[in-house]
């Protein structure tokens, strides 16, 4: 098969594996934000570090214990606005409380008056993941392209969140594909040794 046909059959096994763990367990995110916090200092989280995650929609692992761990830290919680085919995300401030509105794709957004944020740490949802740090989402490139332009930028630790259940033995990866540094699940969060494709070819 080719590169878009096996990512098809990932993507379609991964929302499977991901429905019935969400329909089993949905309070794993309670879970995933101890095992997060457990690993602070390892993941460089403290006071001031700006760190995106996201709003959850449907059966995607709910990181919301886990941002408001974070905001109790002092940490700068943003979450990502969409703003527009084709180009990365921009993150926006997060406050606990903070009204939300309805963005592109259905995601819940902060007010465009709220500051834009940089992070060091950027938690992302995703598909699936498998242990060289690869990761598959719904198909849009959103992460690939943000992650790309942040790591232009300067230094940004990549953690996928997901259930447990949502490893792959394989996940299937392009050239553009941005690969994790960590995974966060409801049972571990773990660092990944350093990806063949960070030693020498293009990302």
């Amino acid at each position: 098969m080719s590169l878009g046909e096996d990512k098809k059959a990932a993507r379609t096994e991964a929302a499977e594996r991901r429905n019935a763990a969400f329909a089993a367990d949905p309070n794993a995110g309670e879970r995933l934000a101890e095992r997060v916090i457990e690993q602070a200092a390892a993941l460089g989280i403290g006071p001031g570090v700006a760190i995106s995650a996201y709003w959850p929609m449907r059966e995607e692992m709910d990181v919301r214990p886990l941002m408001h761990g974070l905001a109790q830290r002092g940490c700068a919680v943003a979450l990502p606005v969409v703003m527009g085919k084709g180009k990365p995300l921009v993150f926006r401030r997060w406050r606990p409380g903070m009204v939300l509105r309805s963005g592109t794709f259905g995601l819940s957004e902060p007010d465009e008056r709220e500051p834009e944020v940089t992070p060091g740490i950027v938690f992302a949802p995703l598909l699936a993941f498998d242990r060289l740090g690869n990761r598959i989402g719904w198909g849009a490139g959103f992460y690939d392209r943000t992650l790309a332009a942040l790591r232009a930028l300067g230094p940004v630790a990549a953690v996928g969140v997901a259930y447990a259940a949502q490893e792959l033995a394989e996940v299937p990866a392009g050239a553009h594909d941005q690969p994790l540094d960590w995974i966060a699940t409801e049972r571990e969060v773990t660092r990944f040794s350093r990806h063949p494709r960070e030693s020498g070819g293009p990302v």
